[in-house]
Order: C-alpha cells, then structure tokens, then sequence
C-alpha cells in the first residue's frame, strides 16, 4: 500500500502544481456535479443513464460515489491514486458511452474528456508532497514539515 500512495521525489513547485490540481479537479466535481446529483438521487434514480447496465439506480450511486467520495479524497490527497483511478474509469466511460466521443455538437463531451485528462495524469503522478498520502504513506512521515517543501 505504502509503495502505491507514497508520493515521488517531487520538487516544491511540482507538489505545489498538483496540489492545485487535485484541489480544482477534485472540488470542481464535487461541488459542481457530485453534491447536486446526491442531494436529488431519488428524483435522478429512475432515469439515470445506465451505461454499463448495471441498473439506473446501482449507476447513480456509483456516480455520486466517484463525484462526492472519490472527489473529495482527491481534494485532500488522500488514496489519491484510487480515487483518480475512479474518476478517470467514471469519465472515461461518460466520454465515451454517453458523450459517444464528441467534443462538439449536440452532446459535447468535452468537459468529460478534460477531467478524464486531469484525473489520469493524477492517477500516474500521484498527489504530491503536499498532502495527506504524504503524511501517511511518505517514506519519513514528516508530513507538510518536510523540508523538501521550502522554495
């Protein structure tokens, strides 16, 4: 497990660039798209897509799982690798199950298709120093006191 979330030798601006990134990423779908579908999941429920056909209601509740849970992970850093791996696996398909791949027209994907961007390259970079996988799994468990982190 420590292998898998430890965060690299990354550089301070580095940590400091993904840090931005989980935050925008991860409360931009939070705020933006999980709480939303959470707070009307019964009114959603019936005719929720259901691409992988699992049934509309399993398919909202893995949705709002992917966009309150994982994102919220994601924000804080923490398990940052499955929680990018969940929201780029849940774009990847509205990209291409129900967007049918298409950047523009009448069922653009393109807001899909970016987060899918941001969510893999999280998924291979890992959270950064800056964050909680830092404080649990870092190699010397300094946490944010780290000096690696001054500039």
């Amino acid at each position: 497990m420590k292998k898998i979330f430890a965060p690299g030798n990354d550089s301070a601006l580095t940590s400091l660039g993904l840090l931005v990134l989980r935050l925008f990423f991860g409360l931009t779908m939070l705020w933006h798209h999980g709480l939303d579908k959470l707070e009307k999941f019964n009114t959603l429920g019936p005719g929720f897509p259901d691409p992988l056909g699992v049934g509309h209601k399993v398919s909202l509740a893995l949705t709002v799982f992917a966009e309150v849970a994982a994102a919220a992970l994601l924000a804080a850093g923490l398990l940052t690798r499955f929680a990018a791996l969940v929201l780029a696996f849940e774009m990847g398909v509205a990209f291409t199950q129900i967007h049918k791949m298409t950047l523009g027209g009448a069922m653009p994907g393109e807001f899909a298709f970016i987060y899918f961007g941001a969510y893999l390259t999280l998924l291979f970079t890992g959270a950064g120093k800056i964050s909680l996988d830092n404080v649990f799994f870092g190699k010397n468990k300094s946490g944010w006191g780290n000096k690696t982190l001054c500039f």
